[in-house]
């Protein structure tokens, strides 16, 4: 069994343990995350998935990836622009952000990963995850700026 399939497999048993039916929209927004590098918006996966899904609306894409969120399965990706973005990598990691393209790039931080949170916080309540976005200017954007120059 490959990784996409042992993805889709634990998605499928996740499902089925929490009563959500897997039906043919969950599974192709699923798959669509899943398959996507681009951390895409509701709004994107609803592009994406039109011509395969016509009748699939874009509240149906929202509430499913609410759904998904609340399971495990998928993470939202806060950016400072207004459309939350959405990955199906749950994997502890963290990323880059362009402010100029939009691009969102994975990246490891193992050393910030094992650090503990400052004291401060022992009393502010209880942390559910800790990750970075950091923003900047992507290589690609930069070399585009440079042939401008």
């Amino acid at each position: 069994m490959n990784d996409t399939q042992q993805v889709m497999a634990h998605f499928e048993a996740t499902c089925r343990a929490h009563g959500l039916k897997l039906t043919h929209q969950r599974m192709e927004i699923y798959r669509m995350l899943l398959q996507s590098t681009e951390h895409p918006s509701a709004e994107t996966l609803h592009k994406q998935l039109a011509t395969r899904l016509p009748t699939l609306s874009l509240d149906t894409v929202y509430r499913t990836l609410a759904t998904f969120e609340e399971l495990g399965l998928v993470k939202r990706v806060e950016t400072m622009s207004s459309q939350a973005r959405f990955e199906a990598v749950i994997d502890q990691h963290h990323h880059f952000f362009c402010d100029q393209c939009g691009k969102l790039i994975d990246f490891h931080w193992h050393l910030f990963d094992s650090m503990g949170l400052p004291e401060s916080l022992q009393t502010v309540g209880r942390i559910r995850n800790k990750n970075v976005v950091v923003h900047g200017v992507c290589d690609q954007c930069l070399s585009g700026e440079k042939s401008r120059s």
